[in-house]
């Protein structure tokens, strides 16, 4: 059993010992998770499919991703306030997407609230909330790793003041984790010593 310190992966490297149950995890680990993602549809993509996430795995929304992007018009937002109820309707009948009418329903209000705001807004109100990572401990096991932080607390709240829906603390603090605001791969993590290939992946482009 871990002690929540890094694992060696498949090629012998260590990393946090979330990403090697699959190579899914594994790809996703080196490549995305915790790299800096800018850009008001590429954020949206990201609060989008982390309100999925909520009270599943992260697999199930990994492995499913471009059904979402597919059903979701590439997540642009201008695109998805443009849905109608007709839609929506097609969206509960798609298999390759998590068919929760409350979060499809979020997901869309949301893109209609997000379109009325200058471009560029999106990003800047996320990014306001990172932390200075100079005040941040480098994790050394899991269990120095926060589900829910003071700036993701704040975060939370300050997306639901505007309206935003499905953004509670702990989504948050998984956005944060997942666009680069905060950097929480262990300490001996490969990801954090020798940063991997990967800036440039799908996950990562602006709008």
């Amino acid at each position: 059993m871990s002690d929540g310190t890094a694992l060696a992966g498949p090629d012998g490297a260590p990393r946090c010992p979330w990403a090697l149950s699959t190579e899914d995890y594994v790809a996703y680990h080196d490549e995305e998770w915790g790299r800096p993602v800018h850009g008001d549809d590429a954020l949206y993509e990201r609060l989008c499919l982390e309100a999925f996430q909520s009270g599943l795995s992260w697999i199930t929304i990994l492995r499913r991703r471009e059904g979402f992007r597919a059903a979701f018009s590439g997540f642009r937002i201008a695109d998805v306030a443009a849905f109608t109820d007709a839609d929506k309707e097609r969206l509960l009948a798609d298999p390759g997407i998590i068919r929760n009418r409350a979060k499809i329903e979020a997901t869309v209000a949301n893109a209609r609230v997000l379109a009325d705001w200058a471009p560029g807004d999106l990003d800047t109100l996320i990014w306001s909330h990172a932390p200075d990572a100079a005040g941040r401990p480098v994790p050394k096991t899991l269990a120095d790793v926060p589900a829910v932080t003071p700036e993701s607390t704040a975060l939370s709240k300050a997306l639901k003041k505007q309206g935003i829906r499905f953004v509670g603390p702990t989504t948050a603090y998984a956005l944060m984790q997942a666009c680069g605001l905060v950097d929480d791969h262990l300490e001996s993590c490969v990801a954090r010593r020798r940063p991997l290939p990967g800036a440039s992946s799908a996950m990562t482009r602006t709008s």
